[in-house]
Order: structure tokens, then C-alpha cells, then sequence
């Protein structure tokens, strides 16, 4: 039942991301790179650049582990921007392993334009199954990515497996504030082919019995809010131009759903950070 449930919220997640609509949505809204929660330092402050800082806070996290001789493996690595940033940065070999082929086609080209090509190997696949080795990895990584997994706690078991001891798991994802109400929560999450978000606790206590240590969270929850406002009112100020690329009925669609995320921002249902803990 478990490999069933997994199979079926992996379908749900290739199929959304392997639309033109959303590839569209997320180039003019989001810039087409880091398409994440953003840390915002100015309430003017454009989607793009809040979502690249949240790119670098994340790796400052492991900075002291990543060199010309690391491997990081980045689980639902979208269309390549933090991979492109780790390279870039800490000059790090990434395979970035993701379930959509449309995005990975983009995010080969980007690379090959940037000459990041030699650095970063994209492969398609399932974070279910990680298809490497036994501690494999000097950093495992992934932004946003576990909220589309209905089987957390596998994903997590793959994630540990393939990462060396004294490696590092550096991770964001959306979750719900402990006590939120599931049903309440369902509309908002439905788009993202799943029944219920994680909490912080449920990551806490995974990560301890897979053997992990030294877990932290840098909560940044209250960035939730701001993010969801400037993300509807982008997609709405982008509106007329959005309806020459995308279907009116996705248009129409977001516009129903990303209210519901602010709303559960704004009543404190959602929790928001960066993971960072060690394997022993």
C-alpha cells in the first residue's frame, strides 16, 4: 500500500510539473530558478531575489563541508538553481535528481548555456528510490521538494542511506503548525498532489531514529505570510500577460488556491525553515 501511495503522489507531481502552465507560472512569477519560499529583508523585495537568499542561508549551513572534492546530491531539484548556485560557489559536483523531464530538460540547458555542465548531472528519478549507493554523498539536499511525498518516511530512510557518515541532510519544506487542522488545511494542499503537509515534530523524530544528530531548524515561519501576498499579487499583476501563456483555467485555478495559503499564513497553520543535521 505504502509503494502504491508513493507511485501515486509521484504521478500527481510529474503530471503538474510537466505542464506548460506551470512552467510558464513559475518563470514569470517566481524567475524560473530557486521556486521555493523566499527570506525577505525589504517588504518591496522581488520574489526572485527572497527566493536566492533562501538558496544561500541554506548553504551557509554546510559550507564547511563542500569543496572541488564533494558530491551533493539535490532530491527535487526543480529547475537547477540551487544546484547551479552550489557548483558555482563551492566549485562541488551535484546530481540533481528529479521526477519531472520537462523540468530537467530546461534545467540541462541552463546549464550547458552557464557552462555548468561538466558539474551537474541531472538525472530523472524518483526520491522514493534514489538511484545510488550507500553513502554516496558528502551533502544530500532539497528545497520544497517532500511536500509533494506521501511517503515521508521513506523518503527520508533513501535520503540517509545514500549519505556518507558525518555528512549533512540540508533541507526546506512546507509543513503544518502542530495541532492544524488537516481538513482545514486540505484545499490549500490538494494542489500539491498530497492529503497533508509534514510538521517539524514529525522531521524531528524521523531524523533521531534514522540515527541522525546535532537536527536544527532555523524556523523562518514568519516569512510564510509576505511570501504567499507577494506571490498572489505577482500572479495577479501579471494576469494579462499570463493569459497569453497559460490556460485561463490554470490562471483561474491559482488564483482560487494561493489565497487559501495565505489565509493559513495569516491564521499561523503553517510552519517554514531550513533542516540542517548530521549523520552519525
Amino acid at each position: 500500500m505504502a509503494d502504491d501511495t508513493a507511485s501515486a503522489s509521484e504521478d500527481a507531481t510529474r503530471s503538474y510539473y510537466d505542464t506548460h502552465d506551470v512552467d510558464a507560472f513559475y518563470d514569470a512569477v517566481w524567475g524560473g530558478e530557486d521556486i521555493h519560499t523566499g527570506i525577505y529583508t525589504d517588504e518591496h523585495e522581488d520574489v526572485a531575489i527572497a527566493s536566492r537568499r533562501t538558496v544561500e542561508r541554506a548553504a551557509d549551513t554546510v559550507a564547511g563541508l563542500l569543496g572541488k572534492e564533494s558530491t551533493v546530491l539535490d532530491l527535487g531539484a526543480g529547475y537547477g538553481g540551487p544546484a547551479r548556485y552550489l557548483a558555482e560557489r563551492f566549485g562541488c559536483r551535484v546530481v540533481a535528481l528529479n521526477i519531472s523531464e520537462a523540468q530537467n530538460e530546461r534545467h540541462r540547458a541552463t546549464n550547458a548555456e552557464r557552462g555548468l555542465d561538466g558539474l551537474i548531472e541531472v538525472v530523472t528519478g524518483s526520491f522514493h528510490d534514489i538511484p545510488f549507493s550507500d553513502g554516496q554523498f558528502d551533502v544530500v539536499w532539497s528545497q520544497e521538494a517532500f511536500c509533494h511525498s506521501s511517503d515521508r518516511e521513506r523518503l527520508l530512510g533513501e535520503a540517509v542511506r545514500v549519505l556518507e557518515p558525518g555528512g549533512a541532510l540540508v533541507f526546506t519544506d512546507l509543513m503544518a503548525a502542530e495541532g492544524a487542522s488537516v481538513e482545514a488545511l486540505r484545499p490549500a494542499v490538494s494542489r500539491l498532489g498530497v492529503d497533508a503537509l509534514a510538521t517539524v515534530d514529525f522531521y524531528r523524530r524521523t531524523l533521531t531514529g534514522l540515527g541522525l544528530r546535532r537536527i536544527d531548524f532555523d524556523d523562518h515561519s514568519g516569512q510564510l505570510l509576505h511570501h504567499y501576498v507577494c506571490v498572489t499579487e505577482e500572479t495577479r499583476r501579471h494576469r494579462p500577460e499570463l493569459r497569453n501563456t497559460i490556460s485561463p483555467a490554470y490562471l483561474d485555478s491559482l488564483l482560487i488556491n494561493l489565497p487559501l495559503w495565505v489565509d493559513a499564513a495569516r491564521r499561523e497553520q503553517l510552519r517554514w525553515g531550513v533542516f540542517h543535521c548530521r549523520r552519525a
